[in-house]
């Protein structure tokens, strides 16, 4: 039976799977702090086969939708129109947070009772000058480690997952023992819950719902010593079931456990190739942009086979 725990239990999580001060008190990087370099030699050697899959969805300029607040935007500065023109030049604009776009947290993105990542406060997160701590400019040498792809939708025989669904630990390890696979330290969990191709086949997302991890799940993620998470949803189930904290995985993962998190990818044509080759892991790369001060990045996750 499926053990849920109280909103007391949750809130408790923040003190009991916290990492503040576990690789020092200047720490930015969390979790990251677990893909050592030998963790990455072994990520290099699950390549068999050299097959290389994009996980980011495509970035499409649209009409404001529900889930869909601030639209991209793409603007030609020079385009090959003009007779005389001999280049082309683009301006991008992107709000990287969100239901759609794939992008990379930042651990200054969030934020609990005034405190953000290693007990700074959160005002060094300000308007004029960005993230001073916890800006997604650590990352610029980039995530390389071991991808798990574990598909719930598969293990749950249905394309995805429904809206509200939720997803617990022995989901995970049922996932685990169906693929023949196991989640281990400094990897990359890369979760499939279906819900890009919902999106591709049935339109914008409903409002505050979607499927995802339960927050029974976070004692499982702290111990498997999980690096990232990568999902093709963001992580949370929603509604989470908890009146004082909307997105426990977000909240707990990033404020207290210093949990990497990469939204809105996707794992149709990834999960589509693992069952073709029997296997669910891969080398599993993310190339930030080095931005200062940025709280998020887009980023085109590579999974290589």
């Amino acid at each position: 039976m499926t053990q849920i725990p109280s909103e007391e239990e949750v809130l408790g999580y923040f003190e009991r799977l916290s990492n503040w001060g576990r690789w020092g008190p200047d720490d930015e990087l969390g979790t990251l702090n677990l893909i050592t370099p030998a963790r990455r030699l072994e990520a290099v050697a699950t390549v068999r086969d050299g097959v290389s899959i994009g996980c980011a969805r495509p970035i499409l300029v649209e009409p404001p939708v529900p889930d869909v607040a601030r639209p991209p935007l793409h603007l030609m500065i020079q385009s090959g129109e003009a007779p005389e023109a001999n280049h082309a030049a683009d301006f991008l604009g992107i709000a990287p947070h969100g239901q759609t776009i794939s992008h990379v947290d930042a651990l200054g993105h969030y934020f609990w009772g005034g405190k953000m990542y290693n007990g700074r406060p959160q005002g060094v997160v300000s308007t004029a000058e960005g993230a001073a701590f916890g800006s997604v400019e650590v990352m610029k040498d980039g995530i390389v480690t071991r991808g798990v792809l574990l598909d719930l939708a598969r293990l749950r025989g249905k394309p995805w997952l429904d809206a509200g669904e939720g997803i617990f630990p022995a989901d995970l390890e049922a996932a685990e023992a169906a693929q023949g696979v196991r989640v281990r330290e400094g990897d990359a969990l890369l979760l499939r819950t279906g819900w890009y191709a919902w999106r591709v086949h049935l339109g914008p997302y409903p409002v505050r719902r979607r499927p995802g991890l339960h927050a029974a799940a976070l004692p499982w993620l702290r111990e498997r010593g999980v690096a990232l998470i990568a999902a093709d949803a963001s992580e949370d189930v929603l509604p989470s079931g908890y009146p004082s904290i909307e997105l426990p995985v977000h909240a707990v993962g990033i404020v207290a456990m210093g949990l990497c998190l990469l939204d809105a990818c996707q794992f149709e044509e990834l999960a589509a190739a693992c069952v073709v080759r029997g296997r669910w892991e891969c080398l599993f790369t993310v190339a930030p942009l080095r931005f200062r001060g940025a709280t998020g990045s887009p980023v085109t996750p590579l999974a290589m086979l």
